[in-house]
């Protein structure tokens, strides 16, 4: 599920294997609803409207956290769930696990925009047995923007690790605390739960005696340089925008939080570098105004960097993460542990209110220069598949994906026949173009009415 400017490419992809008529009715009936109105449009205008401002996944089934374990809803593997978090809230839900199988649960707490937060505010995960031993925990916070945004934390019990305990079958409890300060809003934030389940592994010596991570190479690579494609991030994770390695060119306002997923595969490394472009107006400094975070395909916390602004333009990059590898998550430190399996990771890129008071309402400029470097290895030999499947692995569809339009056309082709090529290039033009609703709809009308001429001179 692409965030905006996903939804759009890879609507325009499937389009064109089909007819040109078909593609130019979609444009026309997307610019009546406002689809094509410009910068924000899409999935991400909807929001707008949201004082969340965050697209909550469709399919999450709204549940309520109990104040004792002894009322716990039971969460799925495979599920998705939206819940309210309660000012100095302390909520559970519960587990039912096998003895082979290790589960993840994020959770993402929400704040309205507007909120008042301070940087040590958040939200806490942990896992615990039914004698209350602690499997594991976890918790994030909003930092020094103090800005509300979507923070995600993430605890799991794991059967692959050298100790014994969580190991069994059974009952255990997900955790969810949330972080307050004296002056923070006590206003509810509402939550999006996700219950990932992995498989054990064929080879149990490797869950009892595993090996330590290897050493790999740390060096950061040189940006890359060239055009940026123009794509839209998402609203949030279940809306993610696909992007692969390339340049990518988005605009963001104040107080937004822009979502993409990037798939990376067993044996590679994700490079991730992300630019505020310059502004006219406003003076003074801005320290840690844009964070750009990254979550693994669990949505488990790994890593952020944030950069401080005065007008000029800035860039900051994450510091070297390991190749993925099923070894790293006995190593130490989020940035390793968090690099465990293949899948979708998340670049979620945030910017803070507080530029709107000294910079302007913006839009401003993002640039993100993504690279993936190395070659893909063979998965893990597996029990079975994860719940849901393909979390942990990079399948044909979203490699595709993440291409999207560059400068020499869709990565790998678009299936299209080659009659449709001066088609394809004016729905690329619509696809990747800023303008507004009403030109969009005379647009759409004229390439309508050329399309029905050309066929009726080929008739």
């Amino acid at each position: 599920m692409d965030g905006s400017g996903g939804e759009w490419d890879e609507g325009w992809r499937v389009m064109g294997r089909r007819t040109v008529r078909g593609a130019v009715v979609a444009a026309v009936l997307c610019a009546l609803v406002g689809v094509g109105a410009g910068p924000g449009a899409g999935p991400k205008a909807s929001a707008a409207a949201d004082a969340y401002a965050y697209d909550f996944a469709e399919d999450a089934q709204a549940v309520e956290g109990a104040a004792s374990t002894t009322d716990a809803v039971r969460l799925e593997p495979g599920g998705t769930y939206r819940s309210t978090l309660p000012v100095n809230g302390r909520l559970y839900y519960r587990l039912a696990l096998d003895a082979t199988s290790n589960a993840y649960v994020s959770v993402t707490a929400v704040p309205r925009q507007g909120t008042t937060v301070s940087s040590s505010d958040g939200v806490k995960v942990s896992v615990q047995d039914a004698d209350a031993r602690s499997c594991s925990y976890d918790s994030t916070r909003f930092g020094a923007s103090s800005s509300p945004h979507p923070v995600a934390a993430w605890a799991s019990r794991a059967t692959d690790g050298a100790t014994t305990g969580c190991r069994s079958a059974g009952t255990y409890y997900v955790v969810v605390d949330r972080i307050d300060s004296a002056g923070s809003s006590s206003d509810d934030w509402d939550m999006e739960l996700t219950y990932v389940s992995e498989p054990g592994l064929v080879n149990e010596t490797a869950t009892v005696a595993p090996e330590s991570p290897e050493a790999w190479d740390s060096a950061s690579l040189d940006p890359l340089t060239g055009d940026a494609v123009p794509r839209a991030g998402g609203a949030g994770f279940a809306t993610a925008t696909a992007v692969g390695q390339g340049v990518w060119r988005d605009d963001i306002t104040p107080g937004r939080t822009l979502f993409y997923r990037v798939p990376v595969d067993w044996g590679q490394q994700l490079h991730a570098v992300a630019e505020l472009g310059s502004s006219s107006g406003g003076k003074g400094f801005l320290s840690n105004v844009l964070v750009m975070s990254l979550y693994n395909p669990a949505r488990g916390y790994v890593d952020d960097e944030g950069l401080g602004y005065d007008g000029r333009q800035t860039s900051a990059a994450l510091d070297p993460l390991p190749p993925v590898a099923y070894a790293n998550r006995f190593g130490v430190g989020d940035r390793m542990q968090g690099m465990r399996f293949a899948g979708s990771y998340y670049l979620v890129v945030h910017l803070a209110e507080q530029m709107t008071e000294r910079f302007g309402a913006g839009p401003y400029g993002l640039t993100l220069r993504v690279q993936v470097s190395g070659t893909a290895q063979d998965a893990p030999a597996y029990l079975g598949q994860s719940v849901p499947r393909d979390t942990f692995a990079v399948t044909e569809e979203e490699r595709e994906a993440a291409g999207g339009w560059t400068s020499g056309g869709l990565a790998g082709g678009t299936g299209a026949d080659e009659s449709d090529g001066g088609d394809d290039a004016v729905m690329r033009v619509v696809a990747v173009s800023g303008i507004g609703a009403g030109s969009l709809l005379m647009l759409g009308l004229g390439l309508w009415t050329v399309v029905a001429r050309r066929r009726a001179a080929r008739a």
